[in-house]
C-alpha cells in the first residue's frame, strides 16, 4: 500500500529517480519536476499542493462523463468481487465482455456487429492492421498489404500505431515508418486550401487518395485509415466534401476503410461516434478513450460483417491479448454507457453544451489579433494561432507560442493542449456553460500574454 502523505517534493525527486514518462523529455522531469495530481471530480483536478485545476482535456480526451463517478466504481468493485479476471482466448468468455459487445452492435454503425477487445487504441489498431491484411489473403489477394494514412495523424504509440500515424517525431525515435504504411497529406483547408473553397479543397483533399491508390496499384492497397475528426494533430475537422468523397474512393477500388474512433468515440461530435456525424460507412471502427471514460483500459474493434464473414471462414484466429475483454474493464464501460444514455450527454454535446462551447471560442477568434481560426465540432476544438491574420503567417518554434499560452493556462488553473502552434481543447461532456465560460475567460488572458511575447 502506498502512502499518499508526502510533499510534492518527495513525490517530483522519486518520479525524477525511477519513472519515465510518456511524451515529456526526461530531463524536464529532472529539472522542474513533474506536477502531481492526487484528486479529481467533475471536471476538476486537485495537484499535491491543494490547487484547483479545470481539466480542458478530460485527461487525454477520455474522461467523457467527468470524474469521481461512483457508479464506475462501485461497477468495478462488484465485478471484482465475482470474476476479478478471465481471457477470451480458447473459446471463453464472461458475461461483461458479451454484453459489451452486444451493447456496442447496437449504437455502431449498421453492419458493424462484431468486435474484438484490446487495452488501447494502439493495440486496436494493432489488430486492425493484421485482421484487414488476413481479410484479403483468404481471399488470395495478399498483395494488398499497403495501408494509407495521413500527416499529422495519430494512431497509437506502438511499432504498427506509431507507423500508421503521421507524426514525424514518432517515426524518428525508430528510424523511419514501416514501408507499408504511406502517408497522404491530411485536410487543413486554413492551412493548404488557398484560393479555393472549404469544399473545393475537401474534394482536392479527398483526391489525394485516388492519386496515391493509382501510384501504388490497387491491388496493393489494403485499406485507408482516418479519424472522423484528427485529434492529437489539432482537431482537423473536414470539409464537408471531404468523407464522402473518400468513401467513394474506398468502393471504387475496393479498399477496406478504417474509421478511427479513439478520440470521436461516445458522444465527443455530438454523435455516439464520428463516424455517424460524418455518415461513414466504415470497415473498422479502433475505439477506445471514452468507452470507459478513461476509468479503466479498455478498446474495442469494431467489425463490418462483410470482414467478419472472411475472417469467420479463415480457422483458426491467431491474435489477442491476455487482457482481451477484461471483466471488469468491460463491467466499467457498461456502467459508463449507461450514463451516458441516462444523462442524455450525446444529445446534449449536439444540441446544447457543444454549440455553446463553439460560441464562445468563436468570440477568441474575433477578439484576440493571433487567432486565425477556431477548428471542431461537438466537445473538441483548436485555436490556431497566427502572427498575422491577413497573410496567416504562422509563429516559429523559437516563438514557442504554443507552449507559452498552454503553460501560461496551467498557471491560471486550466489544462490545454499545444499542438504545433494551436491550442487544443477537449473538455468533459458534462462540461457546464459557466465552466465554458472560466475556459474562454483564462484563454483570453493567456492569448493576451501570447500576442504580446510576439509583439503583435
Amino acid at each position: 500500500m502506498f502512502n499518499p502523505q508526502k510533499a510534492t517534493g518527495e513525490w517530483q525527486t522519486l518520479d525524477a529517480r525511477h519513472h519515465l514518462h510518456s511524451f515529456t523529455d526526461p530531463k524536464l522531469i529532472e529539472t522542474e519536476g513533474s506536477r502531481i495530481i492526487v484528486r479529481a471530480e467533475g471536471s476538476t483536478v486537485w495537484d499535491n499542493d491543494g490547487r484547483e485545476i479545470l481539466d480542458g482535456m478530460a485527461g487525454l480526451w477520455c474522461v467523457n462523463i467527468g470524474y469521481g463517478r461512483r457508479e464506475l466504481s462501485d461497477a468495478a468493485v462488484a465485478q471484482m468481487a465475482l470474476l476479478p479476471y478471465y481471457n477470451n482466448h480458447f473459446q471463453s468468455a464472461s458475461p461483461p465482455m458479451i454484453e459489451l459487445a452486444a451493447r456496442l452492435a447496437g449504437l455502431t454503425p449498421e453492419a458493424i456487429n462484431h468486435f474484438a477487445f484490446a487495452n488501447s487504441g494502439s493495440e486496436a489498431n494493432d489488430a486492425i492492421a493484421r485482421l484487414a491484411r488476413q481479410f484479403w489473403q483468404l481471399q488470395g489477394r495478399g498483395t494488398k498489404r499497403t495501408i494509407i494514412s495521413r500527416t499529422m495523424a495519430y494512431h497509437g504509440s506502438t511499432v504498427m500505431g506509431s507507423a500508421l500515424g503521421g507524426m514525424p517525431h514518432m517515426h524518428v525515435m525508430d528510424g523511419g515508418v514501416s514501408n507499408d504504411v504511406v502517408h497522404i497529406a491530411h485536410p487543413h483547408w486554413y492551412l493548404f486550401g488557398e484560393g479555393a473553397s472549404r469544399d473545393e479543397f475537401g474534394l482536392k483533399a479527398a483526391r489525394a487518395l485516388e492519386e496515391k491508390i493509382l501510384e501504388l496499384g490497387a491491388d496493393n492497397v489494403c485499406a485507408f485509415i482516418g479519424e472522423p475528426v484528427q485529434g492529437a494533430g489539432g482537431v482537423i475537422d473536414p470539409p464537408a466534401t471531404y468523407w464522402p468523397e473518400i468513401q467513394r474512393i474506398c468502393k471504387q477500388y475496393d479498399i477496406l476503410l478504417i474509421a478511427d474512433e479513439v478520440i470521436c468515440g461516445f458522444g465527443r461530435t455530438g454523435s455516439w461516434f464520428g463516424s455517424q456525424t460524418f455518415e461513414i460507412q466504415p470497415d473498422f471502427m479502433p475505439m477506445a478513450k471514452g468507452l470507459s471514460s478513461g476509468y479503466l483500459p479498455v478498446a474495442a474493434v469494431g467489425i463490418h460483417d462483410r470482414v467478419y464473414n472472411v475472417i469467420a471462414g479463415g480457422g483458426h484466429l491467431a491474435h489477442g491479448y491476455t487482457y482481451s475483454g477484461h471483466p471488469v474493464a468491460c463491467a466499467v464501460a457498461l456502467a459508463n454507457i449507461d450514463i451516458i444514455e441516462n444523462e442524455g450527454l450525446v444529445t446534449r454535446v449536439r444540441d446544447d453544451i457543444g454549440p455553446y462551447f463553439m460560441a464562445a471560442l468563436d468570440k477568441l477568434v474575433v477578439s484576440s489579433p493571433i487567432v486565425g481560426e477556431r477548428r471542431g465540432i461537438g466537445m473538441m476544438a483548436a485555436l490556431q494561432l497566427v502572427k498575422n491574420k491577413t497573410t496567416r503567417e504562422l509563429p516559429t518554434l523559437a516563438d514557442n507560442a504554443a507552449i507559452f499560452c498552454r503553460d501560461y493556462c496551467y498557471h491560471e488553473g486550466l489544462i490545454v493542449r499545444a499542438v504545433g502552434q494551436s491550442i487544443v481543447l477537449s473538455p468533459p461532456l458534462i462540461f457546464t456553460h459557466a465552466e465554458v465560460d472560466k475556459t474562454v475567460d483564462i484563454l483570453g488572458r493567456a492569448l493576451e500574454a501570447t500576442a504580446r511575447k510576439l509583439g503583435v
